[in-house]
This record gives structure tokens, C-alpha cells and sequence, in this order.
């Protein structure tokens, strides 16, 4: 069960008794704010020692420290934290010379409620700006300092994202769903999770679930019994038992048979496996990370995946953005695999022309970030002279070959369906693939495309419509 959202919280620090009481009545019952009140700025700063707000409101006149001193101090403490000042007529200046120190608001007494509860709620978006803006900046230097995430490459905000929330997920052992299409270093967010955890200091086992046949996948994870099946000539410990203590990435697990997730899902639910050929049970304590680039609702949908294991698996699920996604990267991305393939292949001289560098940058890359990688590893292993020129990068040969694979692997994802449902998916496949190419030749151009295809301008724009393809991303890319 999810934990409710933490209230967002308020310290009032006011000197009047009343005022306090005011405040607190207005954030609490209009807002539903958590308050905490104080005094003077003595008393509040003994607040601020456990207990940190989004939201400070002061008063300036108070016995003690005052609003001046104590706004200096919460600066000290906490930056991101948004301070309203509070101040009667004779105040005005000081709090003038205030929020020209950095604080974000001030109002005179008496005061609109509506004025106070519109003011709070900026000042709470500002907080959560200036906390993200923290987050994000604190991430970045650490990139600066280490070069990179476990792997990853790259300062997007995007990504950082994503490292933040594997950073927060690696010292729990819940279960995590990493989502993604191939190509995007699902498999490295794993390696990350695991490499920040307590488990780190054991092997993580990964498992390419659509590599291994149903009888051999199930063995595999299980374990089996001396005589359990035919060739079974010992006791074998399944990758359960080998990850126990550890991590076990269910690489692609949208592929794996129905009957092997009725057992996995006991696993999860009971902590334990029942080898094969065994009526003993043995308790496990495995951190489970599954991936997958497939829609796992759909096969949901048509019986190909229990919707209860969906839901085992995805207490926490991190989503891996595409290279689209991360265009500001592409340029670290190719100064790093450049730089990888020179040393790898002892070609220190190579650099990119400045026209093959506009290709890799505006180049929409299907197969995301390892696209890329293969495309430079091949570039520099090939490459004739000191300079890759844009023929170098093999670009246009590599397309059929990889449409050919594109096209056999949706004829072999299909082939278990019924004839009505393959159909309808291979088709959706082609038109989509057939859309993508007529509207790229063209750069964009809707009417040059419509004849090219033989159909009506208006037939088209609803075919791209009903298909959600974006035309503006052709023509950008070839701008």
C-alpha cells in the first residue's frame, strides 16, 4: 500500500499570541498545510534544529532575534526555503531592505486572507524549484567530477532524473520494473541499483529470459532435483539460489511463458522456490529487478501476461527515456564512444568531420544510445584516414540490413496469434514503418508525400493522425 504524500509544511513565527492562532487556523483549514509556530526567532530557529519547513512566515518586530537576524540565519541553513515576511507600518523600509536580500514576499498587517494563502502557495512552488534546481546541480557536479553515472553519460535533466531515482530506490529490496525501448541501458540501470545497494558486494545474476526455452528457463531459475527429468544426473541450484543475498535481473521478462510466471509470481509473493522435482521449499532473500521494451498492458490484454505479476513486479517502475529524449546529450555521448574506440583500437588520431558530427546529431536514432555506440565503434574500426567522414558512418548501408531484422523479428513475434490478430499487427507495423519513410524522403513535406504514396493529401493526414506520427520532427531534423 502507498504511503500518503507528505504535507507540505509552515513555520509562523510571530510574537502575538492571536496572530499565531490566525495563521495557523487560515493554513491549516484552508490548505492543509503542516504548521509549526514560534514566538520569537530564538524559538524558531529551535524548530529549524529538527524539524525543516517549505515555508517560513515572520515577523520582523520581535523581543530578541529579530525578523532581520532570523531570515539571515534560515539563509545559512537552508537556501532553498522561502521566506514571507510579516510587518506592521513602521516596518515597511526594513522589510523592503529585506527582500532585497533575498526574501520572497512581504505583506502589512491587518492582512486579506486570501492574500496570505495566495502568497504561501507561490512561495511553496518556489521552494520546490529551488530544491529540484539543488537536486539537479548537486547530480551535475558529481557528473563533472566522475564523468559519468555507473555507466551513463549524460547531464539532461531527463536522465538525472532517472539517476536520482535510482539512487533512492538502490538501498531498498523492493522490486523494481525498469521500462525502456532497446537500446536505452536498461540493463545499466540495473547494475547501478545494484552497485549502490547493501547487496553490492555479491554478483549480481542476470537472466536473458527470451534466450532460454520454457523447459530450460524454468530449471534455470528453480533449480531441479536429481531424477527430476530426463538427463537430470544431479542436484542443480537454480539462479535463485545463486543470487540469494544479491540482485537478479529478469532481463525481458514480458517474454517469459505463462506457466514459469505462475511460479515466479509465488516466488515473489512467498520468498521462497520449490525446486523442480523437490516437495521441500527454500526461503531466498533476492532483490528482483525486471526490464522489458514491450507494452505488457497489451499482452495483458490478450492473455499472454498475468496482470497479478504485473503487479508484483512494478512496485516501483523506472523509465528509461529514449535518445530523442536527451538530444542536449548526444554530444557528450559521441565524445565518450570516440574517445572509448580510439584507445580500444589504438587510432588516437581519428576526430569526426563537422558534417559527419551534424549526422550523428540530427539523425533520429531507433535503436536509442547503443544505435550510437555501434555506429561509432564501427566507424572508428573502419574508418580509412585520421578524419570519419559522413560515409564513414555507414549510415545508409546499415539501414536495409536493419529494417530486414525489424521486419523478421515482428514476423516472429507474431506467429503464435491467431491469423486476424497477426494480420492487424503486421500491418499496423508496416503502415507505421511505411508512414515514417514516406514522410522522411520528403522532409516533412504532407503534399510531396501524398503523391509519392499514390493517395489524397487529406487520406494521408489521416493516416498520420490515427498512427500519433509527428510531422514536425521531420522537418527539424532535416532544418
Amino acid at each position: 500500500m502507498s504511503q500518503p504524500p507528505e504535507k507540505r509544511r509552515v513555520l509562523v513565527v510571530d510574537d502575538e499570541p492571536d496572530m499565531l492562532k490566525l495563521l495557523t487556523s487560515i493554513l491549516v483549514k484552508k490548505c492543509g498545510y503542516e504548521i509549526r509556530q514560534a514566538d520569537s526567532g530564538d524559538q524558531g530557529l529551535e524548530v529549524l534544529a529538527f524539524w525543516r519547513p517549505d515555508v517560513v512566515l515572520t515577523d520582523i518586530k520581535m523581543p530578541g532575534i529579530d525578523g532581520v537576524e532570523f531570515f539571515r540565519r534560515i539563509k545559512e541553513l537552508d537556501p532553498t526555503m522561502t521566506t514571507i515576511i510579516m510587518t506592521g507600518y513602521a516596518t515597511v523600509d526594513m522589510a523592503v531592505d529585506i527582500l532585497k536580500s533575498g526574501a520572497y514576499d512581504f505583506f502589512q498587517k491587518p492582512f486579506d486572507n486570501d492574500q496570505i494563502i495566495h502568497a504561501v502557495a507561490k512561495a511553496m512552488e518556489r521552494t520546490e524549484l529551488m530544491r529540484e534546481k539543488q537536486k539537479f546541480e548537486e547530480l551535475r557536479q558529481q557528473l563533472s567530477s566522475e564523468g559519468e553515472f555507473y555507466g551513463f553519460i549524460g547531464r539532461s535533466p531527463r536522465l538525472l532524473q532517472v539517476h536520482d531515482l535510482l539512487r533512492r530506490l538502490a538501498p531498498s529490496s523492493m522490486t523494481v520494473l525498469i521500462r525502456g525501448e532497446s537500446g536505452t541501458g536498461k540493463e545499466l540501470a540495473a547494475r547501478a541499483l545494484h552497485a549502490m545497494s547493501g547487496r553490492a558486494g555479491r554478483r549480481m545474476v542476470t537472466v536473458n529470459c527470451p534466450a532460454l526455452p520454457e523447459q530450460i528457463l524454468e530449471s534455470e531459475l528453480f533449480g531441479y532435483a536429481k531424477g527430476a527429468f530426463t538427463g537430470a544426473d544431479r542436484d542443480k541450484d537454480g539462479l535463485f539460489i545463486e543470487a540469494n543475498h544479491s540482485t537478479l535481473l529478469l532481463d525481458e521478462i514480458a517474454d517469459i511463458p505463462v506457466s514459469i510466471q505462475t511460479k515466479l509470481l509465488r516466488v515473489l509473493q512467498e520468498k521462497e522456490i520449490q525446486p523442480l522435482g523437490q516437495t521441500r521449499t527454500y526461503p531466498i532473500n533476492v532483490r528482483v529487478v525486471a526490464s522489458t521494451n514491450q507494452d505488457i498492458e497489451a499482452k495483458i490484454a490478450r492473455g499472454e501476461f498475468r496482470e497479478d505479476l504485473l503487479y508484483r513486479l512494478n512496485v516501483v517502475t523506472v523509465t528509461m527515456p529514449n535518445l530523442d529524449e536527451l538530444q542536449a546529450d548526444i554530444p557528450l555521448l559521441i565524445h565518450h564512444f570516440l574517445r572509448k574506440y580510439r584507445k580500444e583500437y589504438d587510432r588516437p588520431e581519428m576526430e569526426f568531420s563537422e558534417e559527419a558530427v551534424q549526422v550523428l546529431l540530427h539523425r533520429s536514432w531507433r535503436g536509442n544510445v547503443r544505435e550510437l555506440q555501434n555506429t561509432i565503434n564501427r566507424a572508428v574500426l573502419l574508418g580509412r584516414g585520421k578524419r570519419i567522414e559522413k560515409q564513414d558512418l555507414m549510415l545508409e548501408l546499415a539501414q536495409p540490413d536493419q529494417r530486414k531484422e525489424q521486419v523478421v523479428s515482428a514476423l516472429e513475434a507474431v506467429k503464435h496469434l491467431d491469423y486476424n490478430t497477426a494480420k492487424a499487427s503486421v500491418l499496423k507495423d508496416f503502415t507505421e514503418f511505411y508512414l515514417h519513410s514516406a514522410i522522411d524522403r520528403t522532409k516533412g513535406n504532407i503534399s510531396h508525400a501524398a503523391k509519392n504514396c499514390g493517395i489524397e493529401r487529406q487520406a494521408l493526414q489521416r493516416l498520420l493522425r490515427q498512427y500519433d506520427i509527428n510531422v514536425d520532427q521531420f522537418r527539424q531534423k532535416n532544418d
